[in-house]
C-alpha cells in the first residue's frame, strides 16, 4: 500500500514516501491596500475556551501541548465565534477538533476535511481513529460533518461553496508540498471560504535565509513562500501573530521539525537539548477572503 507522510510524526528525513492516487486538498492592515474589513476579521474574546481547555474529555497529553500552542490565543486572534461555519483541514487526530467541536455544537457548524481513507494505511487508520472518537462522545461531536481534501483530480469540495466563515488548518502546509499540491489545497479552503471570510493558518516557520525546498523536507516552510502561494490563489494577508514564535528553534536537526517534542525523531540522542527548545517556532497567518470576490 502507497503512503502518505504523516502531520508532524517523523518521517526520515531524507526518504521518500510514495504519492498515492487519491489523496489531496478586514480588519485589514494598513499596507494591504484594496483589502476591505469584514466581521470575521475581528480577533475575538472566547472565555468559553477556558472551561473546554479543561475539560475532561480532553486527555492531560493532549493539555499538555496547550503551552506550545497557544490555542486560545490562536483561535481568539483567528477570530473564531460560537455561531460560526467552521472548516478545519487535516485535523489528523483531532486536537484542534476536542476544542472546535464543543465550542460550535450549539450555534454553529463544524465540518472536517480530513485525508482520503482510500490513500493508503496511515490515512485509512487516521480516518478510522478520528471517527472512533467522534463516535464515542455524542454528546460533543454528534453534529460534525467529516469531507475529505483530496489532490486533483479530485471533483469533491471541502465543503458547499462560499459556506464557511472560517477556515483552519494547523501545520499542515509542508505535507502539501511534500507532494507538490499546496495550492490545489490553498484553492480548495478558497473555494469554501464566503467572500469576506477568514483563512487561519499556523505553520512551522522556517529560517528565510535559505531557499525554500519546494517538497520542505524538513517539515519548515519560509513564511514568505506560504505567503505568496496562498495570495496566489486570490487570498489578502490582514494580520500575522508571533503567538507560536519560538527563537530557540534552530531548525537544523537531524529529522528536521520531527526531532522536536512530540515526536522525539532521534529518539534518546540529544533529547534533553530538544526538551529545553520545546515545540518548533511557527508563524501564525490570517487571511482574507475579498469582499469582491466573485462566485465561480
Amino acid at each position: 500500500m502507497s503512503a502518505i507522510f504523516r502531520p508532524d510524526r517523523p518521517q526520515g528525513f531524507g526518504g521518500r514516501m510514495k504519492l498515492f492516487p487519491k489523496l489531496f486538498a478586514c480588519a485589514a492592515m494598513a499596507a494591504l491596500a484594496g483589502c476591505t474589513s469584514a466581521p470575521t476579521s475581528r480577533p475575538s474574546n472566547l472565555p468559553e475556551l477556558d472551561r473546554i481547555l479543561q475539560a475532561a474529555h480532553r486527555s492531560p497529553e493532549d493539555r499538555a501541548r496547550d503551552p506550545f500552542r497557544h490555542p486560545k490565543e490562536t483561535l481568539e486572534f483567528f477570530g473564531l465565534q460560537p455561531d460560526m461555519n467552521v472548516v478545519e483541514v487535516w485535523p489528523g487526530n483531532g486536537w484542534y477538533t476536542e476544542i472546535l467541536a464543543p465550542l460550535l455544537r450549539d450555534r454553529g457548524q463544524l465540518t472536517v476535511a480530513q485525508l482520503d481513507p482510500a490513500g493508503g494505511d496511515y490515512a485509512k487508520r487516521t480516518v478510522d481513529s478520528y471517527r472512533a472518537m467522534l463516535n464515542a462522545r455524542p454528546d460533543l461531536y454528534d453534529k460534525v460533518t467529516v469531507t475529505t481534501l483530496a489532490p486533483p483530480p479530485a471533483k469533491a469540495a471541502i465543503a458547499p461553496a462560499e459556506s464557511a466563515d472560517l477556515v483552519l488548518t494547523f501545520r499542515n502546509f509542508h505535507n502539501w508540498m511534500m507532494f507538490g499540491w499546496e495550492r490545489n489545497a490553498v484553492q480548495a479552503m478558497y473555494d469554501a471560504l464566503k467572500p469576506g471570510g477568514v483563512l487561519g493558518i499556523v505553520e512551522h516557520r522556517g529560517t528565510g535565509e535559505l531557499p525554500q525546498d519546494p517538497r520542505a523536507a524538513s517539515g519548515y516552510v519560509n513564511e514568505d513562500y506560504a505567503i505568496q502561494i496562498i495570495e496566489s490563489v486570490g487570498f489578502k494577508l490582514v494580520d500575522k501573530s508571533e503567538v507560536n514564535a519560538n527563537p530557540n528553534d534552530t531548525k537544523d536537526y537531524e529529522r528536521g521539525v520531527w526531532a522536536l517534542p512530540p515526536s522525539y525523531a532521534n529518539g534518546a540522542t540529544d533529547r534533553q537539548r530538544y526538551q529545553r527548545i520545546g515545540e518548533s517556532d511557527r508563524f501564525t497567518l490570517k487571511f482574507i477572503k475579498p469582499d469582491h470576490a466573485a462566485k465561480r
